[in-house]
């Protein structure tokens, strides 16, 4: 099979570069190892995305990102973002797609404040936002001619030059991808995709913690693919870990942070505000202070959990503001316009990932990367709120542009080896138990608080999971649970060494010693 561009995930960063180039007359293919188009982190996105506030400027915008970001964000890319970011909401999301957002007045769009804005700028949809931003993309994708959709499909491999050409002068050329080798999840079928140009827009990572806001596919995919196709991996560590999620189900439902936003406070096991003591900015601190001061108080005060209140608001209003969130507690016991929510943190986005420029290009030619599979800089050590949404629209558009132009460089396709299928049975005993390795490895030891040791204990166990898990890889009747578990340890792997590899705290990698 042969596209002009192939888009590895169809989240909102990858349905916007799939469209944009689309629109431009390419031919596009998007393969989504889910069912759905509407999956991958941008459908569970509740708090909102950035637009412009009163009083507002790209100035104010920019020191803010810089702020949250500790010292580490690449001030090109910031200024890329606060100078496209608002106009492409306006141009794309409200007047072209006609977003379902939230208005005050027929004409003005109701703006939330989270933690670390300086402004109230964010506009949102009730507290479901990415839903309703993804709900109007997906018909555009679905009828447009000039793409083909994929679901139930695995990228397994990233076909490049030095490690799948038969031609063995080819490892001479320039770092090359020219599509990827995938499978059919219900068929079984392993095939190649060549493509001109391959989009990663994979999303992130957090499924290689226990405890984590992301859905089930985010193990870390494309960051594996890219790593060992040999593309620069950036700022793996910067892991960032979400102050409030609900702790009281099996799962770590979100507790967005537009409930701080709008008036929730932080208390512990004895009903005390707490958070005054770590920032002057309180419950609306960077993330990274808040889960902190949070995991704090749980030892000091031997508790499970802390409680966040907003019940002191009008009732009618918060149902209103979070229905979302209200219909999820409500099930789980708990009525938020009365009762306190007991909360605790928990893995949810990667500051790092792929290497990109500020087109979107990667180390690899031919190789793009979007979203939070991508490391464009903005972030730096540790994200502004509602910005995920926004820089996955910037770097999805600019990418669907940029692989829409005409390339000077030639699109050469080597004759590749064939895939060479094994046909051991899989025992899902040891997937899952390798699973549970990985991720209370990673949420004990690179988790929240680091220490030197907890490091290299890590480091210690993912390594020798690694071999086994890759000889395990090469015997086994491929699945996706099988490629999904060799994706997951080699990118823990990974953000460990990053960790290992700053000896500097800043931002979401904390150091205890």
């Amino acid at each position: 099979m042969k596209t002009e561009v192939l888009v590895i995930g169809s989240g909102l960063a990858g349905s916007i570069a799939a469209l944009t180039a689309a629109e431009a007359g390419k031919q596009v293919t998007i393969i989504t190892k889910t069912s759905d188009l509407m999956s991958g982190s941008t459908p569970h996105a509740q708090g909102g995305i950035i637009y412009r506030g009163e009083n507002d400027s790209k100035d104010k915008l920019k020191e803010d990102i810089l702020m949250a970001g500790d010292g580490a964000s690449w001030e090109p890319a910031v200024d890329q973002l606060v100078e496209m970011g608002p106009r492409l909401v306006k141009e794309l999301l409200i007047d072209k797609f006609q977003v379902n957002f939230d208005y005050t007045s027929e004409y003005q769009l109701d703006l939330t404040e989270e933690g670390a804005h300086s402004v109230r700028r964010i506009i949102h949809s009730k507290d479901k936002t990415g839903y309703a931003i993804h709900e109007k993309i997906i018909p555009h994708i679905r009828d447009n001619p000039n793409i083909t959709i994929l679901t139930d499909h695995t990228a397994i491999d990233l076909l490049t030059l030095s490690h799948h050409s038969t031609n063995p002068l080819d490892i001479y050329l320039k770092p090359t991808c020219f599509g990827a080798f995938v499978m059919n999840n219900k068929t079984k079928e392993i095939f190649p995709i060549y493509a001109q140009n391959t989009i990663l827009a994979t999303g992130g990572l957090g499924q290689i913690y226990i405890n984590t806001t992301n859905p089930p596919e985010n193990t870390g995919d494309g960051i594996s693919l890219a790593y060992r196709a040999g593309a620069r991996i950036f700022n793996l560590h910067y892991i960032q870990f979400h102050p409030t999620t609900f702790y009281g189900a099996k799962e770590r439902f979100l507790i967005s942070e537009s409930v701080r936003g709008e008036g929730g406070i932080l208390l512990d096991c004895k009903g005390n505000r707490f958070m005054q003591k770590y920032h002057e900015l309180a419950e609306l601190a960077p993330r990274d202070v808040v889960a902190r001061a949070i995991y704090d108080t749980m030892l000091e005060t031997n508790h499970p959990c802390v409680y966040l209140d907003i019940s002191h608001k009008n009732s009618e209003w918060i149902r209103n503001r979070f229905p979302t969130i209200y219909a999820y507690l409500l099930k789980n016991g708990i009525d938020m316009t009365i009762e306190p929510i007991p909360v605790v943190p928990a893995a949810h986005y990667s500051c790092g990932g792929v290497g990109v420029n500020l087109k979107g290009r990667t180390s690899l030619r031919r190789l793009w990367a979007v979203g939070e599979v991508s490391c464009t800089g903005v972030h730096g050590a540790n994200r502004l709120a509602s910005t995920s949404l926004l820089e996955a629209l910037v770097w999805g558009y600019i990418a669907g542009n940029e692989v829409s132009k005409p390339d000077k460089e030639d699109d050469y396709f080597p004759q590749i080896f064939d895939w060479v299928s094994e046909v051991e049975d899989v025992d899902n005993a040891l997937i899952a138990q390798d699973w549970l390795t990985i991720k209370n490895t990673m949420w004990n030891y690179v988790g929240l608080i680091r220490t030197r040791q907890r490091l290299l204990r890590a480091h210690q166990i993912l390594r020798h999971l690694q071999t086994e898990i890759e000889s395990f890889y090469r015997r086994a009747r491929m699945s996706p649970e099988v490629i999904q578990l060799r994706n997951g340890v080699i990118t823990a792997y990974a953000v460990t060494n990053s960790a290992m590899e700053d000896r500097v705290s800043r931002g979401a990698h904390y150091l205890k010693d």
